[in-house]
C-alpha cells in the first residue's frame, strides 16, 4: 500500500468527526488563502487535500467552479454530499487526474506535508495550473507560534519510539517551504501566517475532534486509544476555561503562494 492509500485510510476512519467538528477551526486560514490565489466568480478552483469540503464550499460560496481531490474516500464522500455540484475525486496529490494548466487557482491547505515525495506534490499542483494562475499551500508555523505543539509533544512522549518522519514541523521554518516550491519550478510571491485559535466546547469535543486525524489514528493502531487519550488529557488540561471548554492558542499556520 503506497503512502496515499495508507493516510487514505487513516484519515477514512472517523471522517464525519473531522470534517464537522476539526476542519472548521481552520476557517480563517481557508479564507486569506483563498483571497491570495484570487478565488471569485468564474474561477476554476481546484481544493488539493480537500478533506470533507470546508474550503471548497467557501470557494463555492465565491462563485468559484470547484473541483477537490482527497486520498480519504470517507472525508471525499462527505465533501459530495455537502456540494453535490463540485467534482470531488479520490486521488494521490503526487499524481492529479488532471490535464495540464486546467485551473486557475490551486489550494492545497495541509495537504503537502503528507505526500511521499513534497516537491513532486508541488510540481503537480504547479502542473495542473494556468500560466500566470496562483498555487497556494500551508501548513503549521513554526512551533514556538503554536500552543497546539503542546499536544503533539504529549503524544510523541506517548509513543514507543518517535514516528517516522520529520514530525508536524518538518516544513516549518522559515524558507523550508519556500524552497519546495521554488525546487518544483514555482516562483514565490509571498509567504504569511494566519491565527487559528483551535476551541472547543468539552474534552469529549475535543477528542473526537483530534482522535479523527490521520496522525492520531496511526498512533491508536500503535499504543491503543486508552493510552493516547490518557497522555492528551493530561497534556491539554493547560488550555481548560472556567466554563469546562477548551482554547487553544496562539496557533499559527504558515502559507505560500506562487504562480506557475
Amino acid at each position: 500500500m503506497g503512502k496515499a492509500e495508507t493516510q487514505g485510510a487513516l484519515w477514512s476512519k472517523q471522517s464525519q468527526d473531522w470534517a464537522i467538528m476539526q476542519e472548521p477551526l481552520h476557517s480563517p486560514l481557508w479564507e486569506i488563502m483563498l483571497d491570495k490565489i484570487l478565488t471569485g466568480s468564474g474561477t476554476h478552483f481546484l481544493d488539493a487535500g480537500c478533506g470533507g469540503g470546508g474550503a471548497s464550499v467557501l470557494a463555492a460560496e465565491r462563485g468559484a467552479q470547484v473541483s477537490g481531490l482527497d486520498a480519504a474516500e470517507g472525508l471525499i464522500a462527505f465533501a459530495r454530499e455537502r456540494m453535490p455540484n463540485g467534482d470531488f475525486r479520490v486521488g494521490d496529490i503526487e499524481s492529479l487526474p488532471y490535464d495540464n494548466g486546467v485551473f486557475d487557482a490551486v489550494f492545497a491547505a495541509n495537504a503537502v506535508q503528507y505526500s511521499e515525495n513534497r516537491v513532486n506534490a508541488l510540481r503537480e499542483l504547479g502542473r495542473v495550473c494556468k500560466p500566470k494562475g496562483r498555487v497556494v499551500a500551508s501548513l503549521f508555523s513554526h512551533p514556538e507560534k503554536v500552543q497546539f505543539s503542546v499536544i503533539f509533544k504529549a503524544i510523541g512522549d506517548a509513543m514507543p519510539k518517535s514516528p517516522s518522519g520529520g514530525g508536524p514541523f518538518e516544513l516549518s521554518a522559515p524558507g523550508i517551504l519556500e524552497s519546495l516550491f521554488e525546487d518544483a519550478g514555482l516562483n514565490v510571491i509571498e509567504s504569511g501566517e494566519v491565527n487559528c485559535p483551535f476551541s472547543y466546547s468539552d474534552f469529549d469535543e475535543f477528542w473526537r475532534a483530534n482522535a479523527a486525524a490521520g496522525p492520531f489514528q496511526g498512533m491508536i493502531q500503535v499504543i491503543g486509544e486508552e493510552k493516547l487519550k490518557t497522555a492528551v488529557t493530561d497534556a491539554v488540561e493547560e488550555f481548560r476555561l472556567d466554563n469546562g471548554g477548551y482554547l487553544i492558542e496562539p496557533n499559527f499556520f504558515k502559507y505560500v503562494v506562487a504562480t506557475h
